[in-house]
């Protein structure tokens, strides 16, 4: 992989992972644009990468709110915030199973072709619809703090948009909103819910990328190609996140749903 193709992914990356159309369906069509043919696994391997670009950048964007959670959480204050992070760990339990016992089931699917991108990107376009109308049931502005409940069945929706073309970020506010839950809360709720997963994983793939065994094969992304995809994910992904927390607030998600849905037929027809 070129520099110039890492830097156009990372650009992707950092604009799509908050965007709710689908960072990892995005990654797909570019990847097809640019003729760019790699392994299942080290495909998967650089998008986690420029997916713990984007955790780093919604670490800066909401610093003030993380470090205090962080205080609260290892201090046992038992408050509002200790068990909003309690929450978050609740929801990073389905994420978990599929990351245990289903990681190669998943890694078929990237780097398999755009006709299940298609497909996830026509279900995230119906997933953003349905939140846009529950508006007549909880009007922007109004809903309930996520519950116990709300952050499991939440994770459940992360955990089924690990497939390329199902919005992480699109799936995880929409069932928030569809629950009943604030719209301001589930924007955040839904950038911190994802820290945990991905940097794990990040780090489990930096120390196979680092192993003796991992450096004596044959890679088709180098070095220079990771970091420039890294740092162009998180210097993009610094502004989309302030701009998709604004969105989320004013139920805005509607224009997203029509972008997903031609999007997902135009994949669709590519084959």
């Amino acid at each position: 992989m070129e520099w110039l193709d890492a830097l156009i992914l990372g650009i992707v990356q950092g604009l799509a992972e908050y965007l709710p159309v689908s960072s990892s369906g995005h990654l797909e069509i570019f990847r097809e644009i640019l003729g760019i043919d790699l392994p299942s696994d080290e495909t998967l391997q650089f998008d986690i990468i420029l997916h713990a670009a984007t955790v780093c950048s919604t670490l800066v964007i909401l610093w003030p709110m993380f470090s205090r959670l962080c205080v609260s959480f290892f201090t046992f204050r038992r408050d509002y915030d200790f068990y909003y992070v309690c929450k978050i760990l609740v929801s990073c339990i389905p994420i978990a199973v599929v990351g245990f016992f289903f990681k190669d089931w998943v890694e078929q699917f990237f780097g398999s072709g755009l006709f299940i991108v298609g497909v996830c990107l026509c279900v995230t376009a119906a997933l953003l619809t349905f939140a846009h109308y529950s508006d007549r049931i909880v009007p922007v502005g109004r809903g309930r703090d996520i519950s116990w409940s709300d952050a499991f069945i939440i994770g459940c929706a992360q955990a089924v948009a690990v497939l390329p073309g199902l919005s992480r970020s699109g799936t995880t506010i929409a069932t928030g909103i569809m629950l009943g839950d604030r719209r301001d809360q589930m924007a955040q709720f839904s950038f911190l819910m994802v820290i945990i997963p991905i940097l794990g994983e990040a780090l489990l793939d930096v120390k196979d990328i680092l192993s003796p065994d991992h450096a004596a094969q044959a890679t088709e992304v180098g070095g220079l190609a990771l970091i420039v995809g890294f740092v162009a994910a998180f210097v993009v992904g610094c502004c989309a996140c302030k701009w998709m927390i604004e969105i989320v607030k004013r139920g805005k998600l509607v224009w997203f749903a029509l972008y997903c849905l031609v999007m997902g037929i135009i994949c669709m027809l590519w084959q």
